[in-house]
């Protein structure tokens, strides 16, 4: 397999944990190198549903490692919580997992601040999840964040952290929040910086002297192309590099060690949050809702829904150099009579068959469709390519064509061996 980078190629939330978890299988290492709890990864194993926020979904496998590397940002509360948990159920987490000590922190001064901007910005706010990550890496490109190195040298942590908390209350009250309590925040911080401990260590090291033994390596990413901070839908994003040049800089793997590159999609469009989705469709959000489908990891938050948008997904294999292909959901379209597939968009006299930049531009755009005849006939229990109907074969085969990619894997359902290698 490779060192192999695996990224969202629409907005998030494509069905990523179950095909990290499918590919890990082939590999020795899983590294997460970007976003925050912020992010949710779902894993079925047999009847068994596993919700992760933090820790790569390697961990449900046995034997192999798991790397949660710089480019995160850690609410070190959550992540205590996230590993008492799965070890409760019978998960082994141990010394299978080792965290980067250049890994940021999140503080609840984060979180409040997050909360704050979001209700001050009424009618214009993003949408965000409010657990601090966006003012987590804002300290981070300003220079004033703390680290899980500071977190876990217990002498000096109460003088890092009281300077911080004192800064960031006089922000807090200036923006009419309720400031934090920095006894209650040094308690929870020490607590978890002496359970968190045993795990932190240079991650660059370590995973440069497991790649010199052989091992192979999966980098797992979090969220999706188009709410990456550079090449994302601006101002509507997340706070970090979600592209597949993230794992590079998340993770201290320099690009010619990488192997290939595999873009997740759904067979349709889902985005959590506001912003643009130009294919945004009432139909199929009422049929995949009504089925129990597309509600947040995280959140719960019920995603909006829309027709596959091959103008996005063309520029997401382009920014991220996809390889390969990873299609899911396909059995959501199971009773679709007719399926349609934006080709392009429409603003004014214009033609786009890339996403405008402009935030306003793309908002205004109307999709430009073709149709395809649906198959309906359930594909759950589909175990090759040649089961699949045919004509979800093609509507499989133009979605690999229009975005430049080669069709690798197709998803039918939840579990691990609703999975079918093209």
């Amino acid at each position: 397999m490779g060192n192999t980078i695996l990224v969202g190629a629409q907005w998030g939330d494509e069905g990523k944990g179950k095909i990290i978890d499918v590919l890990t299988e082939q590999a020795d290492v899983v590294v997460r190198y970007a976003g925050g709890n912020n992010a949710g990864h779902t894993v079925w194993v047999g009847r068994q549903k596993y919700v992760l926020h933090l820790i790569p979904s390697g961990i449900l496998r046995r034997g192999k490692l798991c790397v949660i590397g710089n480019g995160v940002v850690i609410d070190p509360l959550s992540l205590v919580a996230e590993i008492q948990g799965l070890q409760n159920i019978g998960v082994k987490v141990g010394r299978n997992l080792v965290i980067s000590e250049t890994a940021h922190v999140v503080f609840p001064y984060h979180r409040e601040l997050d909360a704050r901007r979001e209700l001050l910005h009424g009618k214009n706010k993003i949408g965000t999840t409010k657990r601090g990550i966006g003012p987590a890496y804002g300290d981070k490109v300003a220079r004033t964040g703390l680290r899980m190195g500071d977190l876990v040298d217990l002498d000096r942590l109460a003088e890092k952290v009281s300077a911080r908390v004192r800064e960031n209350n006089r922000l807090l009250k200036a923006l009419g929040a309720k400031p934090v309590v920095l006894k209650r925040v040094l308690a929870e911080y020490l607590q978890a910086g002496r359970f968190l401990k045993p795990f932190v260590t240079n991650t660059v090291p370590f995973l440069h002297g497991v790649m010199k033994r052989g091992a192979r390596l999966l980098f797992e990413g979090a969220q999706g192309t188009f709410l990456d901070l550079d090449h994302g839908t601006y101002p509507y994003v997340t706070s970090s590099n979600t592209t597949a040049g993230g794992a590079c800089t998340g993770s201290g793997v320099p690009p010619h060690r990488m192997d290939r590159v595999v873009g997740v999609m759904k067979a349709y469009t889902t985005r959590v949050g506001e912003g643009p989705l130009p294919t945004e469709n009432k139909e199929i959000s009422s049929l995949l809702h009504g089925m129990g489908r597309e509600f947040g990891a995280t959140t719960g938050r019920a995603r909006r829904c829309g027709w596959f948008d091959a103008v996005a997904t063309r520029e997401a294999a382009m920014v991220n150099g996809i390889d390969d292909l990873a299609i899911t959901n396909l059995d959501g379209l199971d009773t679709v009579a007719s399926i349609k597939v934006c080709i392009g968009y429409r603003h004014g006299k214009k033609r786009f068959q890339y996403l405008p930049s402009d935030i306003r531009t793309l908002s205004a755009c109307a999709p430009i469709y073709t149709e395809f005849a649906g198959w309906q006939t359930p594909t759950e229990r589909c175990k090759s390519w040649r089961e699949l109907p045919a004509n979800a074969r093609a509507y499989l085969k133009a979605i690999s064509e229009l975005t430049g990619a080669k069709l690798c894997i197709v998803s039918v359902g939840p579990g691990r061996e609703q999975t079918i290698f093209v």
